[in-house]
């Protein structure tokens, strides 16, 4: 078909618009090969004339027909190419509300802004089992397609979704682990769909934030493999994450927020348990402040904390696993706002050590305040000889600080990614997975920095993944379809991947230049320039020496250099981690542990049972982490050829997110963004593969049905659909290469489909004309004479109307003279009252005012005499309390330093051996007295029980002389002697009644004491034969050594074994403290090193005793301060070399001494309070025959004391004893210490003296 038939009259084309990026027109004129314009019609019926460019014979893009327009396939149209592809998803987003398009093997998702109820169950069930064109485009048909295509294939599967952000790309994400969280739930009791879904809310609150174009954007890339059993149920699942936003948490734009956790931690700073982190309103912290607006609009972080955390528990995170995550999330606030002033030399700069935020900060990390103080100002220059420490000025502080917290960060993110992997994993056998990645799509900002450029080399390298998987998809279906296939030409973007990637390219050069001592951005600017001027893919900007283009497959892109090398270094100062390493909690000092498990597991093999691996006790060295340290471009390269190479392993589904519009305005569409991302996300890529060959696609029966009409009668008998097909196509186009019959389809290419709609419609145009020739003659003949009959009817009522118009007229005017004359009358008088008002109104508000002023002016002298009476008096009051406050600061002053002097005293005093001895000897005294108040109140019992039988006796013999008078009396005769008899004997039966009651309760202490002693009795016999027992099996078993020696070996073998494993376990224990104290240590050392450069700054000891005790570390004493001081003054005179292991083993053993003190005094303080309630027990109960002691207490005393006896090895002996007795042994005391404790042979501990 040639050019002319195409551009026919009332053919409709698409022109270029400035504002809408194309414009459907519609020619008023037939086009002729060599017209220089093209006459055409707007939809605004405005006439255009539109120049073509000769030379190259472009021609504008021909419109699909009506039919086509709104298809939920683009690729089905039957012009393929952008502004058809834009303007039907104009129409399906508009007019439809159709978010989701398929573009081929691509799902188009458009974001509108508002939710839809087209994700609820009922609709996750409708797709399940459906195929992917059976129903309308959707995320789960794209879900279902790859479910279907791993039970089916049993190959693993990858779902892509990209987009810019805004576009909805962890929407659609979560939709799709939604829909295989219900079709593919567990068998078992575990619930990992529910812990698949919990891991979104954590990622979000701290992976996501709000920008300029998105409130929930996601910061970083992810990719989540979903895994699956053999019968496709979820068994586990597993993340990783690519180049998280780390600048993000030191600084954020106008209009945006730092991570989301940073505020719903703020939201729930109320909260009781979150007291101590310290927390106000975000807008009180700088690193949450910056970009104006902390909230956002229809968000409650409260509420999404209160997620997050529900999240945490059903991942297994324990409570004091999150408590610590958010101390060090609230630290990261307080170092963002600790306050640094600059010196007067503007080379160095200071911290108040009252800062409350640092405070705060060493705190919640538990670290050295005055470490961090020193060298978040200070840095260290190690060279081969010396080693210096330099001061930093403002701007290098404030870096080094924001370097930090952004490093603080990303090592939590890293952790809490860990633990969400940790508690998603299974230990089923995985037969299958899904994997869905939701990265970043392609950015281009007015200032473009290294974030941008790696994110743009990441859709570089999905780009060519993309293009090569769609190439490899319309081949096979052309031989499927057994279609001649003829190589399609399509965009390779490897050249512009080498530029980045390859040997000496961008990222090898800048690797290089960070490795320069003194590389700068600008420096590596130039090396670019040289290296790759001749590169089609690279550009230097004219105006600019720092900045350089990279041509990508989207669009061109402008990254300015300055930042570059420090955000590819990610420096962070070794001495600010040392501190953090050495922090007194576990998660913060693993955090930055570059080796996480020091102990290196047993490998399981032959002979492995019998043989343990022991670390040696002497650490690793030290490795600088300037050593080997990959850069962040290196690292992202790397985890980018992970992520391809498991991509390319899977059959890959995608999902195109677009955003339509940047206001985020509910179903709103803006063509130039739409198209933008369409050119980005590679869609007009697919549509170009496809138009290359044959696009159109129409199964012989549709195709029968829609064009039978150009079908002529006769070829109409032919009951062979495919022959008439072949007919008609044949005799209508005359180029074969237009079309091609498939097995089941017949191929078209661009534009043939539109021309047989033209001709259809053509047909159908012919046959129209003549109907309408007939009818509208018709119409117009009965149209006239019915007009004819209107016009005289009108006419005649007109006339009328206008005479009676002309009546009304006429009287109206003289009702208008009479209302006139009374209306100005009355006008007048109005006007003439409302002046004298007005003159009465002024007079008397000016009679007022003077008045009133008057009143003022007295009222102002009143009141400026009764200020100056109570200042007076205020300064009065004021001059006295400065002397009396003057008077009491002298007063604590000296109270305070004679407290200091009885404290040294107090001091030295309990540190002496003299002391410990008169403890010991106190207490065997203690021991004495106890044995002596056991005889006594055994004595005293049977005294009470003599007693008690001589009682009972004599109540009995009063019992039995009174019923011989009462027998005597009733003989005698007499009333009156009746009565007083009986009045004795109600008496004598009360007494007798009090006598029992006070026998019966003697009798019952008496059972009880005698049922404590029987069961005494008892316990020790048991506890004898228990001996007995242990006694006979140890002879047995020394019988049985000398009979079978194998047998005792074993045994032996099995015992080592099990203590080897406990000691073991000790020493990983003693290693891992004594690895912590050797890193306290080298602090200190560094510190005394700056001591001992800074001329002047030594300090005595009872100076540093007395700043020490506003110190924020209540867990070290003034004494230790102390003594550490003397220590290092001792190790600057015998050498740091020398002294390096004396000193830390010293400070162990002062720190074991102390401890000693302090459970010494607890034991006392116990001993007393025992006393006094064995002195309130005696007085208030009866003696007891025993000592009430508890018989298991004794059992375990006694074997625990045959466990100590039979060890022969002191060292043995000693662990055994710290570990048995925690009370007694909680530290490991020195020779000295030992040779002052003296055990009382009373208490029978004669085995502890070779403890």
């Amino acid at each position: 078909m040639s050019v002319g038939e195409l551009y026919s009259q009332c053919t409709r084309v698409w022109i270029p618009d400035p504002d809408e990026v194309w414009r459907s027109a519609e020619l008023t004129k037939d086009y002729k090969e060599g017209d220089k314009s093209l006459q055409l019609r707007l939809e605004d019926e405005t006439i255009l004339e539109y120049p073509i460019d000769v030379q190259r014979n472009q021609l504008p893009f021909l419109r699909n027909p009506d039919i086509l327009v709104g298809e939920n396939d683009l690729t089905a149209l039957s012009y393929l190419h952008e502004p058809a592809v834009l303007h039907n998803l104009k129409v399906r987003f508009l007019e439809s509300n159709h978010i989701y398009t398929y573009c081929g093997i691509v799902l188009v998702a458009i974001n509108p802004y508002e939710q839809l109820p087209i994700y609820g169950q009922d609709v996750i069930y409708t797709y399940s089992g459906q195929n992917m064109g059976d129903m309308d485009p959707h995320i789960f048909a794209v879900a279902e397609e790859a479910y279907k295509q791993m039970a089916r294939d049993e190959k693993n599967q990858s779902i892509i979704v990209s987009g810019e952000s805004g576009a909805g790309k962890t929407v659609s994400a979560k939709y799709a682990m939604r829909y295989f969280a219900t079709v593919g739930g567990s068998a078992s009791e575990t619930n990992i769909e529910e812990k698949v879904l919990a891991s979104s809310p954590i990622m979000e609150a701290i992976g996501n934030a709000k920008t300029t174009r998105n409130d929930n954007s996601s910061r970083f890339g992810k990719y989540i493999q979903i895994g699956f059993d053999k019968r496709y149920h979820i068994i586990g699942a597993n993340m990783r994450t690519y180049l998280l936003e780390k600048s993000r948490v030191v600084f954020q734009a106008d209009d945006e927020r730092n991570y989301h956790i940073f505020y719903q931690l703020c939201a729930a700073a109320g909260l009781p348990e979150f007291k101590e982190l310290a927390l106000t309103s975000a807008e009180d912290f700088f690193y949450t402040s910056q970009g104006g607006d902390t909230s956002i609009e229809g968000v409650d972080d409260a509420e999404d904390f209160e997620k997050t955390r529900q999240a945490f528990t059903l991942l297994g995170v324990k409570e004091s696993h999150q408590m610590s995550i958010f101390k060090i999330i609230a630290s990261i606030l307080h170092l963002g706002s600790v306050a640094i002033q600059a010196e007067r030399d503007g080379d160095s700069c200071s911290i108040s050590p009252q800062d409350v935020y640092l405070s705060n900060f060493c705190r919640l990390l538990g670290v050295e305040h005055s470490q961090m103080e020193h060298w978040l100002c200070h840095r260290k220059l190690v060279t081969t000889s010396e080693t210096y420490v330099k001061t930093m000025s403002l701007q290098q502080v404030i870096n080094a600080r924001n370097a930090l917290a952004k490093h603080i960060y990303a090592q939590l993110f890293g952790w809490i990614v860990e633990h969400i992997n940790k508690a998603l994993h299974t230990s089923l056998k995985q037969h299958s997975f899904i994997g869905v990645l939701d990265i970043y799509g392609f950015e281009t900002f007015e200032v473009n920095s290294f974030e941008q450029f790696c994110i743009n080399y990441a859709n570089e390298k999905l780009q060519q993944q993309f293009n090569s998987h769609v190439f490899k998809l319309e081949q096979e279906e052309y031989m499927k379809e057994q279609i001649p296939w003829t190589l399609i030409d399509f965009y390779d973007n490897q050249p512009c991947i080498d530029l980045i990637e390859a040997k000496l390219g961008i990222l090898d050069l800048l690797d290089e230049e960070c490795k320069v001592p003194k590389g700068t951005d600008q420096n590596w600017a130039q090396k670019l320039y040289d290296r790759h001027s001749s590169s089609q893919h690279f550009q230097k900007p004219r105006m600019s020496n720092t900045a350089f283009i990279i041509v990508h497959f989207a669009d061109k892109v402008e990254y300015l250099s300055d930042g570059f090398l420090e955000k590819n270094r990610d420096t962070v100062y070794e001495e600010q981690i040392n501190i953090l390493k050495a922090s007194k909690f576990p998660l913060v000092a693993d955090l930055f542990h570059d080796d996480k498990d020091p102990v290196p597991a047993t490998t399981p093999g032959k002979g492995s049972s019998s043989k343990i691996s022991v670390r040696s006790a002497r650490p690793p060295m030290k490795v600088s982490n300037k050593e080997h340290k990959k850069t962040v471009g290196h690292q992202f390269r790397t985890s980018l050829h992970l992520l391809m190479e498991t991509l390319n392993a899977t059959t890959p589904h995608y999902v195109r997110c677009i955003k339509p519009n940047d206001e985020k305005l509910p179903f709103h569409f803006d063509p130039k963004r739409a198209v933008q991302q369409l050119r980005a996300c590679g869609v007009l890529e697919t549509i170009r593969i496809s138009a290359a060959g044959y696009p159109s696609r129409w199964a012989y029966h549709d195709f029968f049905n829609r064009y039978r009409v150009l079908v002529k009668k006769r070829e109409l008998a032919n009951t062979d659909k495919k022959a008439i097909c072949r007919s008609v196509l044949e005799n209508l186009i005359k180029d074969p290469d237009k079309f091609q019959f498939g097995r089941t389809k017949i191929f078209f290419r661009a534009g043939q489909v539109a021309y047989l709609e033209k001709l259809r419609a053509d047909k159908f145009r012919t046959a129209t004309i003549m109907i309408q020739k007939t009818v509208r003659g018709w119409l117009q003949k009965v149209k006239y004479h019915r007009l004819k009959g209107a016009t005289l009817t009108l006419q005649r009522y007109c006339r009328g109307h206008l005479a009676r118009r002309l009546a009304e007229h006429l009287r109206r005017i003289r009702a208008a003279v009479v209302l006139q004359k009374h209306y100005r009358m009355q006008r007048a008088r109005q006007a003439y009252q409302r002046v004298r008002r007005a003159a009465v109104v002024i007079q008397a508000f000016t009679r007022a005012m003077f008045v009133r002023r008057t009143y003022r002016q007295v009222l102002m002298e009143h009141k400026a005499t009764t200020i100056q009476k109570h200042v007076r008096g205020w300064m009065a009051r004021r001059h006295f309390q400065r002397l009396r406050d003057a008077a009491i600061v002298i007063q604590c002053a000296f109270r305070m330093l004679k407290a200091r002097r009885e404290l040294k005293a107090l001091r030295i005093e309990a540190r002496s051996a003299e002391h410990l001895k008169r403890l010991n000897v106190g207490m065997e005294n203690k021991v004495v007295q106890l044995q002596r108040k056991i005889d006594e109140q055994n004595k005293e019992f049977k005294t009470l029980s003599e007693q008690l039988s001589v009682t009972t006796s004599t109540y009995t013999m009063e019992v039995e002389r009174l019923k011989k008078e009462l027998v005597h009396y009733q003989q005698s005769p007499g009333e009156d002697t009746s009565l007083r008899l009986q009045e004795e004997v109600e008496s004598l039966r009360t007494e007798l009644q009090r006598a029992h009651s006070e026998r019966k309760i003697l009798e019952d202490a008496h059972s009880r004491e005698k049922d404590e002693l029987r069961k005494r009795v008892a316990d020790l016999e048991q506890e004898n034969a228990l001996l007995k027992d242990e006694k006979e099996q140890l002879n047995n078993q020394i019988l049985c050594q000398s009979k079978d020696e194998f047998a005792q070996n074993s045994v032996k073998e099995n015992l080592m074994k099990k203590e080897l494993e406990e000691e073991r376990s000790r020493y990983q224990n003693l290693v891992k403290e004594y690895s912590q104290l050797e890193q306290r240590y080298d602090n200190l050392r560094d510190e005394m090193t700056i001591i001992k450069q800074t001329p002047g700054h030594r300090r005595n000891p009872s100076n540093q005793s007395s700043l020490e005790s506003d110190s924020n570390y209540p867990s070290i004493s003034t004494s230790e301060i102390g003594d550490t001081e003397d220590a290092l003054q001792q190790v600057e005179e015998i050498g740091l070399e020398k002294a390096a292991m004396d000193m830390t083993v010293f400070l162990k053993l002062q720190k074991r001494v102390r401890e000693l003190e302090q459970e010494r005094k607890k034991l006392q303080v116990q001993l007393e309070k025992r006393e006094q309630q064995d002195s309130k027990k005696v007085q208030a109960e009866p003696p007891q025959t025993d000592i009430d002691l508890d018989p298991n207490a004794d059992l375990a005393y006694n074997s625990l004391k045959a466990q100590l006896q039979e060890r022969n090895d002191p060292q043995q002996l000693l662990l055994d004893a710290k570990h048995m007795f925690p009370v007694l042994f909680p530290f490991n005391p020195s020779s000295l210490t030992m040779d002052s404790i003296h055990i009382p042979a009373c208490l029978n501990l004669e085995f502890l003296n070779e403890v």
